[in-house]
């Protein structure tokens, strides 16, 4: 039951941030704004959620778990219940601030309690049920956002406030545990900083290739909406196998299969920016980039996990923030290199930090090459 708790934490998380995506041009023509200021209200909300994430790292207070997943999953109820009858752009970017709060809430709260509430012996287990619920968001939320989209842009909202009270619902009728461990100054921890530093370059690289990666195969071949939209399903899919395969490893090479992984997943960066011979090669690539990201993700949350003298909220709060700095940083990224040279420069550019953390990552002699979560 709690992999299913702790699924639909990250599916609602993540189809929260994602809905915006097919809905982005309707929301604009309806407030009479334009779509690059529509496009401002994702910024918002990972903004805001990286600050909170900080917030958690710095926090003095022993959270319990399922509190503070309760915390996280009323506010995406009530931001995306705002978001719904907003009656102008600017109410609607206020509920974006709400939502950024309960995104880094859920996100934290919910890989956090992958390694507190697992039974001995299958912590990969739970953490790799949790990861897969955001990937799950696009391949089932995606296409009924869509549907639903296409009738009225506040329709679409219904799936991740669906989402929400169900997950909310199922988190409220778990026994409630013991607070976490008393904060430490987790940052001051031999081996955190650069665990940190490695994953906020990595999710930078990898979350420009989310952002730019539709615009690639749209602009660079031609492809349709509704054909892109089935590439970005089928990375979704190999996302998820590719989190399932690597937890039979973790265990005992989790250092191993970030370094691994890690250099693959750049070099399919670059090659599928730099080499684009046709639309189905560049899906190919688009698939294998999707899978090396499953694999190293999944590596670098089990090690975080494993920090020494550092609690799962904590690690996991780092992890959060990493990742929504990361949707920024690749966003940036991605822009400078397409408007520098095309979409050859934007593979070098999102290779770059992807190479730099699996450096980071090679020359951490604190990070335990064998990461100790059990496997069933």
């Amino acid at each position: 039951m709690d992999s299913a708790r702790l699924f639909g934490c990250l599916f609602a998380a993540q189809s929260s941030l994602l809905v915006l995506t097919p809905i982005l041009s309707e929301v604009a023509t309806d407030f009479g704004v334009s779509p690059a200021t529509a496009g401002q209200l994702r910024a918002m909300s990972g903004v805001v959620a990286a600050l909170v994430a900080v917030g958690l790292v710095m926090s003095r207070r022993r959270w319990e778990l399922r509190g503070l997943l309760e915390l996280g999953l009323g506010l995406l109820t009530v931001a995306v219940s705002a978001s719904v009858i907003a009656p102008s752009f600017a109410a609607l970017a206020a509920a974006q601030i709400v939502l950024g709060a309960g995104v880094s809430l859920v996100l934290a709260g919910g890989l956090a309690a992958a390694g507190s509430w697992a039974p001995e012996g299958e912590r990969a287990t739970l953490l790799s049920w949790a990861m897969v619920g955001a990937p799950s968001a696009w391949i089932a939320g995606m296409p009924v956002i869509g549907f639903l989209g296409g009738h009225s842009w506040r329709l679409a909202w219904l799936v991740p406030l669906t989402a929400s009270l169900v997950t909310l619902h199922a988190v409220s009728r778990r026994k409630r545990g013991l607070p976490e461990p008393a904060p430490t100054s987790v940052l001051r921890r031999s081996g955190v900083g650069r665990w940190a530093s490695g994953e906020l370059l990595a999710y930078g690289g990898w979350s420009g290739v989310l952002v730019w990666v539709g615009g690639l195969l749209t602009d660079a071949h031609g492809a349709s909406p509704a054909a892109t939209g089935v590439a970005l399903g089928g990375g979704a899919i190999a996302y998820v196998v590719a989190t399932f395969v690597a937890r039979r490893w973790v265990a005992r090479a989790a250092r191993p299969m970030v370094l691994v992984a890690g250099s693959a997943l750049a070099l399919a960066a670059l090659v599928l920016g730099a080499v684009r011979p046709s639309f189905g090669f560049s899906v190919l690539m688009w698939a294998v980039t999707a899978f090396c990201a499953g694999v190293r993700m999944m590596a670098g949350s089990a090690a975080g996990l494993d920090l020494a003298g550092v609690g799962p909220l904590q690690a996991m709060s780092v992890r959060a923030a990493s990742m929504q700095a990361g949707y920024l940083v690749g966003a940036v990224l991605g822009g400078a290199g397409l408007a520098l040279g095309g979409w050859t420069v934007v593979g070098v550019a999102l290779a770059v930090p992807l190479l730099l953390a699996v450096g980071v990552t090679a020359t951490d002699s604190e990070i335990s090459a064998r990461v100790k979560v059990g496997v069933r």
